[in-house]
């Protein structure tokens, strides 16, 4: 964890201190990390290189057959393909 300092609007600090505790959490601070956690993996999934492509580069560095890294991709695709129909 690294400290820093942000400045926000006290509205803001004041709806986060009363979400936090309806959601479970302990205090305005924690909700704040979680919504800026939540951002910036979305903005991950959408903006990053596809993590599929590295998993497979990787798993290829390591010696996993081109078959085998052909048939998960393939799995992977229909698996994708079938969760954007729904």
């Amino acid at each position: 964890m690294t400290t820093i300092t942000l400045r926000i609007p006290v509205d803001v600090v004041e709806s986060l201190k009363e979400i936090a505790p309806l959601k479970g959490l302990s205090g305005y601070q924690t909700l704040l990390k979680s919504y800026i956690s939540e951002g910036l993996r979305r903005d991950e999934a959408q903006l990053a290189p596809d993590s599929t492509d590295r998993l497979i580069a990787a798993l290829r560095k390591r010696g996993v057959p081109v078959a085998v890294l052909e048939d998960v991709a393939r799995e992977l695709a229909t698996s994708d393909q079938s969760s954007l129909a729904r």
